[in-house]
């Protein structure tokens, strides 16, 4: 069973969190002075709906684009562009910017070294969620934002409850509080798709690194 394989600060009761509600009742205790975001995001395409939601309530997001998963750098340059357009072209209620780090696959590389043939959707998936969220978390604390969080748990392929594990934990540890999610719910990941489609967004069939393709391709 995955639940025996959790690190010992990870909760195994997956299936009463109600992550909606529970960013919605942080939304209602945002006071006047709106706060303000760090969004990490994969893609374009899983930032649409996520940003859609979530501007309404900050008076500025900066979008951290992390993902050393991606390659190989053609595809992460795509995926950068992408976002990039979507931002430019798109309206949000507050001011919205991508930032990036230059493509280095590096540190992808060294978590997944010996777990090359373990399946999608399992240890290896969880590490790179804490590793992009653990960059997002430093990034937060070092640029004084007032929240963190990621686009990731848009896709229906990604576990909601380990990624608001990892962001939570690590908030802890970077002193800046994570904002729960699981923008798929509530027809978030259709609605992604037809944004995609008004903006004529690249949408890829594989998470972005050499594995997921893999198993994309099979």
């Amino acid at each position: 069973m995955m639940e025996n394989l959790y690190p010992e600060w990870m909760p195994e009761n997956r299936d009463k969190k109600k992550y909606v509600k529970e960013m919605e009742r942080i939304f209602s205790g945002f006071g006047e002075e709106k706060p303000t975001l760090l969004l990490h995001a994969c893609c374009a395409p899983c930032s649409s709906y996520s940003l859609e939601v979530l501007s309404p309530h900050f008076r500025k997001i900066d979008i951290w684009f992390y993902n050393p998963n991606i390659t190989p750098a053609a595809e992460y340059g795509i995926r950068l562009a992408e976002l990039r357009r979507l931002v430019d072209t798109a309206s949000y209620e507050c001011p919205v910017t991508v930032l990036d780090t230059p493509y280095d696959p590096t540190a992808f590389f060294a978590m997944a070294e010996g777990r090359e043939d373990l399946p999608e959707g399992g240890v290896r998936c969880l590490s790179c969620y804490e590793l992009r969220l653990r960059s997002t978390a430093e990034m937060a604390g070092r640029g004084g934002y007032d929240w963190f969080t990621t686009t990731l748990s848009i896709s229906p392929h990604k576990n909601a409850h380990w990624l608001n594990s990892i962001g939570i934990r690590m908030g802890e540890v970077c002193g800046v509080p994570y904002l729960v999610s699981d923008f798929k719910k509530n027809g978030g990941y259709a609605r992604s798709v037809a944004l995609s489609e008004t903006y004529g967004l690249y949408r890829q069939n594989w998470c972005g690194c050499v594995f997921s393709r893999r198993a994309a391709e099979q």
